[in-house]
Parts: C-alpha cells; sequence; structure tokens
C-alpha cells in the first residue's frame, strides 16, 4: 500500500494540547502577584525585624513554589504535544500537575496543623496589630488570586465550565490561593477574639480547623487525578449513552469496554462489538454521540 494512501487513516495525537490554554495565562499572572507580595514581605521582614512579616513571606514562598509547578505542567504539556513518544498525547500532565499539588497541598496542612498543636502546648505572646494587618494583605492578595483564578463550581455543565471542570492543574492551583485566602481569613478571625476577649488559643485552634479543611480539598483532589493517571474508566453516565448508541442499532453487543480520560475533557475508547450484521468500523464510529469529547476511538468487529 502507498504510504499516500495509508495517511488516510493516520491522524495526530496532540488532541489540542499544543494550544495555550487559559488556566495558564491566569496561574502566571497569580505567580506574579504572589511573588511579589512574597519578596515585599521578606524585605520588610527584614527591615523592620517583623517576624510575622517574615513568617508570611516565607509561607507564600511554599505556594508560589507549587503554583509554579502547575505552570510548569502548563508547558510542557504544551512543548511536548507533538512529540510521538507519548502515545495519547500530553494531557495526563494536566493531571499530574494537579496530583503534585494535592501532595503539595496535604503536606501544607499538616505543617499547618502541626505548628498550631505546637502553638496550643507551647503558646507565645502575639503582637496583634502587626499579625492583623498581615493577615489583612495576605487576605486582599489571595481574594485577587482566588478570583484571577476563577475556578468554575462542581455543577456546571456547560462546554466552558466543563474544560475547567476538568483541568485538575487549575483546581489545584485554585486550592492553593484558596487555602491561603481561607487561613488568612481564620488568622483574622482568631486575632480578633484573642485581642478583644483574651481567648490566645483561639488562634492555633482556628489553625487546626484550617488544616482540616486544606486536607479535606487535598484528598478529593488527589482521589480525582489519581483516576485519571491510573486510567480508571471514566463517567458511567457517559459509558452508558455510548454503549446505547451502539446496541441501540441492529443486535449490536458491547462484548469489551475500555473508556479513559487522556486530557482535560478528552477521552480515549476502546470497543468490542458482536453482531449478527457486521459493518465496517467506521459506520459504528459514525454512531457514537459528537459531544463526549471523544478524540481517540478504537472499534473492532467480530461476526456472530
Amino acid at each position: 500500500m502507498h504510504q499516500k494512501n495509508l495517511n488516510l487513516w493516520q491522524h495526530d495525537h496532540t488532541f489540542g494540547q499544543d494550544k495555550k490554554r487559559d488556566g495558564e495565562r491566569r496561574t502566571f499572572i497569580v505567580i506574579a502577584i504572589t511573588t511579589t507580595m512574597m519578596v515585599i514581605e521578606i524585605l520588610t521582614g527584614f527591615i523592620f525585624g517583623s517576624m510575622a512579616l517574615l513568617a508570611d513571606g516565607l509561607h507564600m514562598a511554599s505556594h508560589a513554589t507549587a503554583l509554579i509547578i502547575n505552570l510548569y505542567a502548563y508547558v510542557y504539556a504544551r512543548r511536548h504535544a507533538n512529540d510521538s513518544s507519548f502515545s495519547f498525547g500530553t494531557g495526563k500532565v494536566n493531571a499530574l500537575g494537579g496530583f503534585t499539588g494535592a501532595v503539595l497541598l496535604a503536606v501544607f496542612a499538616l505543617m499547618m496543623a502541626w505548628g498550631s498543636i505546637e502553638r496550643i502546648i507551647n503558646p507565645v505572646s502575639i503582637a496583634f496589630n502587626q499579625a492583623i494587618f498581615v493577615a489583612i494583605i495576605g487576605l486582599i492578595v489571595n481574594g485577587a488570586s482566588v478570583l484571577i483564578l476563577g475556578h468554575q463550581g462542581e455543577h456546571h455543565h456547560d462546554h466552558g465550565h466543563e474544560e475547567h471542570q476538568h483541568d485538575h492543574n487549575l483546581k489545584s492551583a485554585y486550592y492553593h490561593v484558596l487555602a491561603d485566602a481561607l487561613t488568612s481569613i481564620l488568622a483574622i478571625s482568631a486575632l480578633l477574639v484573642a485581642k478583644y476577649f483574651g481567648f490566645i488559643w483561639m488562634d492555633p485552634v482556628m489553625g487546626i480547623v484550617g488544616a482540616i479543611l486544606v486536607c479535606r480539598w487535598s484528598l478529593g483532589l488527589l482521589h480525582v487525578t489519581s483516576a485519571v493517571l491510573l486510567d480508571k474508566q471514566g463517567k458511567k453516565e457517559i459509558q452508558k449513552r455510548i454503549k446505547e448508541s451502539i446496541e441501540n442499532v441492529d443486535d449490536n453487543q458491547v462484548a469489551d469496554f475500555h473508556f479513559w480520560e487522556i486530557g482535560p475533557n478528552i477521552y480515549g475508547v476502546i470497543l468490542s462489538i458482536v453482531t449478527h450484521n457486521s459493518k465496517p468500523p467506521e459506520y459504528y464510529k459514525k454512531l457514537l454521540p459528537s459531544d463526549l469529547g471523544l478524540a481517540h476511538v478504537t472499534i473492532e468487529v467480530h461476526q456472530c
């Protein structure tokens, strides 16, 4: 067979991963804001001898590092999208970035909990005015970052929201800035109560509450991203639609079925069909719904 004819049945495995995603731009902006604030806090902490400013600056540095990992995942996936050594493209780099971010999020949560428990056992005096000022500045910066990343809720299902929902890398970045914003809110509340009512223990207790919430976000993201990385079968409602589109025609039966996510809102499908009246694979491909994000479909047909 001539190569020219063979090309008719060949296609690339880029699946749009060579295009810059919206999340990449947003993550870059948030990194710029976070890094700028981090440098200002560390410098002023040294200049004015403020441990509160210095500590918050170092805390921001840890989250800036996590966000840089998220940005690297976007850039790596885009630059290697045409690399044929990736069997189904670089879409799973997105999930890997999200998984890495979730692990770091869990580490930060454990650090928050450990520090809070240590404060309960060994209380220290707090410079309330300075600490409240730092927390308010942190809340403003992180609140702006949350708005920039603009992560969509889990219950939206139109095309744009669906893409955000499956962008695990963006979700990881969003949780990092949301965790910082939550920490600032809890810190401000605890510091005000401690300052005006003398309940010093509120500060570390709020730290533990924040750590528990952040840990829950981390575990949820780990569950979702690990399922993608391990090729777990995709959503059952989509599986049902695929099977029904085949089995509702003639006497077709799906004997073997593999359906997995190969990128954000991009799926691969391998179907084995048993039928009395066999037709070419292209016939069955046309039966599949066109709105499911099926980017790589392989069908084999067996005569019953």
